[in-house]
């Protein structure tokens, strides 16, 4: 236990002094977010590629951990296409904040991302049937993972919105995974490990991205985190429940983001609106530091019953976390009829 105290301390400040270098190298290469758009709520010129300095803490100390990462059954291939696909996303995330991408080069990083990974042998072999037994995916597998990466990397992009929120959702559902993996009925330390390593890299860079954040994730790193998350959920044996549990209501509220635009005849991967669960909670009068912390505690709550539920619990919970988003939607849905909400 005191390896993984050293580890997080170590992480936590690297991160942390890794995030102030890239503050001052983003005003250097003038990657700075304006406000100048309505939905940009900040009040002053913010550095981006904040996630920059998370993806090299997470990654150095990987490098130095790395044999207790090859304790279990994965492989070096399946770590390096994690990284490759990270990397992938970095680039990808700089040319976007510095050039303003169109959608159609944006999603470019992503896909490559997800080949990377598939590349390098990362599988989901099967998954629980809350019926009891297993089904074995086969050559589903792929295109489950392309989903699923997808999902998540586009979830934690929309959702980075709110000084805070995205990293500190991300460290959550890494600690939830962490604790999930040190457990003695699913005892897998070196996706524990690399769990606390993401969860203390993040930590880091919150201390600058609380509001008022002093730098933002941007592109890269709001993808990275996402993207990190999918994946540690799939190679800690398909664990996709808990991380769907972490971060269910944002997944749930990009689902509706999709259907409520689409509905309207608009793309929704184009066009942006300020409709988002955490700027409706602005809009009610919440400030961000409530609006931020009432998503801690929802994903909290669910990641807790993530660690003590088993198959059938857990799609319950899921059901729980579908009946309070769409309480949310008839709630703002009936503010919205009445006007009190613009």
């Amino acid at each position: 236990m005191i390896f993984y105290v050293q580890i997080f301390i170590v992480t936590l400040l690297l991160s942390a002094a890794l995030t102030f270098l890239v503050m001052k190298l983003a005003k250097k290469l003038n990657v700075i977010d304006r406000p100048d758009e309505d939905r940009k709520i900040h009040a002053r010129e913010t550095p981006l590629l904040g996630g920059l300095a998370i993806f090299v803490a997470f990654f150095i100390i990987l490098y130095f951990v790395h044999d207790k990462l090859l304790t279990g059954n994965l492989l070096p291939q399946h770590w390096l296409g994690f990284f490759i696909g990270a990397c992938f996303l970095m680039v990808g995330g700089f040319l976007d904040d510095k050039y303003n991408l169109k959608p159609v080069q944006q999603i470019i990083w992503p896909v490559l991302a997800i080949i990377s990974v598939i590349v390098g042998g990362v599988e989901i072999e099967k998954i629980t049937n809350p019926l009891g037994g297993f089904i074995y995916l086969g050559a589903a597998s792929s295109m489950l993972i392309a989903l699923w990466l997808l999902g998540m990397m586009y979830t934690t992009k929309l959702l980075d919105g709110l000084d805070g929120l995205v990293s500190g959702m991300t460290a959550i559902g890494a600690m939830v995974i962490f604790l999930f993996t040190m457990s003695d009925k699913y005892y897998q330390p070196d996706i524990g490990l690399a769990s606390l390593v993401l969860a203390a890299a993040t930590l880091g860079f919150l201390f600058f991205n609380w509001h008022p954040a002093k730098i933002f994730l941007g592109e890269g790193g709001s993808l990275f985190l996402g993207f990190s998350l999918g994946v540690l959920a799939i190679i800690s044996g398909g664990k996709i429940a808990i991380a769907l549990l972490v971060m269910g209501l944002p997944i749930l509220d990009v689902a509706w983001t999709i259907i409520r635009r689409s509905a309207a005849g608009k793309n929704p991967f184009k066009f942006s609106d300020n409709k988002h669960l955490h700027f409706r909670l602005l809009n009610i009068g919440l400030s961000v530091k409530k609006s931020v912390l009432f998503f801690y505690a929802i994903s909290i709550v669910f990641g807790m019953c993530a660690l003590f539920l088993q198959s059938k619990g857990k799609i319950l919970a899921l059901a729980a976390l579908l009946v309070i988003m769409i309480s949310v939607v008839m709630f703002f849905a009936y503010l919205d009829r009445k006007g009190k909400v613009v």
